[in-house]
């Protein structure tokens, strides 16, 4: 691209601790600020630098954690300080987008905004912005819009949506309605989907007028625009947020924007889609990232970590190291091991899911100081 979209805006939301990649992401440390695919960049950073060309470095916004916000300025020291919306505890994405959403609308009433995960992997540059920009102009023309990916397994960690009629937008060829939303499935179900090629994976990225998003939220979860309203009004006012913000986000109402606004807008004939041909992977568990790092070849080892002192033998899987003790993985298939100052995990591909229950078991046993 040579110029950025002018009416453009690129959001960020950078939440969640990513548990399913514990001990690695800690709440002090989540998913987004580390380097899991060996570029030298946190994803967070990967993500900016993958959008700064459609929309200008000073068009794009993070919606974070309060206690992130050091890290976030440091992972992006060109990020304009008004561009930093701090959540003061997590809403899920409604509210995050939603807010983005709100006080956007307030400074550019016209504006188009773009969601996109902090946390996320995307290789195919330019695929990408061809995708966006046909997004974008099918929210021009008021619809919101979502850029799904063609399914390449039967993948069951993630949710799909089904396409319907085509849609004709100028500038936008490859534009569809999208019929309905789909749960993660099983297996069996998954595989359907894979052979049926309507079908697309949820990737998490909704790009609309800002005025058309608030306008389904409104419809949709009226308490939550209400408070969204309420926070947006005084935010670029410093000496009057602070009180509106401790009054009002502990109300606001916790939902993601797949149910608040994605679901009722397919279900009306106002959600379309745009299919993404480029590699995407949301890095879930440390299944997806050994898969990510071995790019494909299932019978390596895939190591993580500066100055790693790893011994392999006839091994496949994942280490992912933070200290230099040795480690030695000798005729193990599918292994993964996490090791860090404070804690280990070992564990299989298959049962790399399941990690999220070691967290929660964390949590009910008094063990925070691990998480």
């Amino acid at each position: 691209m040579r110029e950025p979209i002018k009416d453009f805006y690129a959001v960020i939301p950078a939440g969640g601790i990513g548990s399913r990649l514990w001990p690695l992401s800690r709440a002090d440390a989540p998913k987004f600020l580390h380097d899991l695919t060996g570029s030298g960049n946190s994803l967070l950073r990967d993500t900016w630098d993958r959008l700064e060309p459609l929309s200008g470095d000073d068009r794009i916004a993070v919606v974070t954690g309060r206690a992130h916000r050091a890290a976030v300025e440091k992972e992006l020291p060109t990020i304009a300080d008004r561009n930093v919306f701090l959540e003061s505890e997590p809403r899920d994405s409604a509210a995050a987008i939603g807010l983005a959403a709100a006080i956007l609308s307030r400074r550019e009433p016209d504006v188009i905004i773009g969601a996109f995960a902090a946390d996320h992997v995307i290789r195919g540059t330019q695929v990408f912005e061809w995708a966006v920009q046909q997004a974008v102009a099918v929210a021009r023309e008021g619809y919101i819009c979502t850029i799904g990916i063609q399914p390449t397994e039967a993948a069951v960690g993630f949710g799909y949506m089904r396409k319907a009629g085509e849609l004709v937008v100028a500038g936008a060829p490859e534009a569809t309605l999208v019929e309905k939303f789909v749960e993660k499935p099983d297996l069996d179900t998954a595989r359907e989907y894979l052979a049926d090629r309507s079908y697309l994976w949820n990737a998490g990225m909704f790009i609309s007028r800002a005025d058309v998003l608030l306008g389904e939220i409104a419809e949709n979860q009226p308490q939550l625009y209400a408070g969204l309203m309420d926070l947006a009004e005084v935010w670029d006012d410093r000496d009057a947020r602070g009180p509106v913000v401790d009054r009002v986000w502990p109300t606001i109402t916790k939902i993601a924007i797949d149910y608040a606004v994605a679901e009722p807008a397919a279900a009306k004939g106002r959600l379309a889609v745009i299919p993404g041909h480029f590699d995407w992977d949301d890095v879930g568990d440390f299944a997806s990232l050994a898969k990510l790092n071995s790019h494909g070849r299932g019978n390596d080892l895939a190591i993580l970590g500066e100055n790693a002192r790893i011994l392999a033998d006839a091994s496949s899987g994942i280490v992912v190291t933070q200290t230099q003790r040795i480690i030695s993985v000798i005729g193990v298939k599918d292994i993964v091991i996490v090791d860090t100052e404070d804690a280990l995990l070992v564990t299989t591909s298959e049962h790399a899911q399941r990690v999220k229950g070691v967290v929660d078991a964390l949590k009910l046993t008094g063990r925070g100081d691990v998480l």
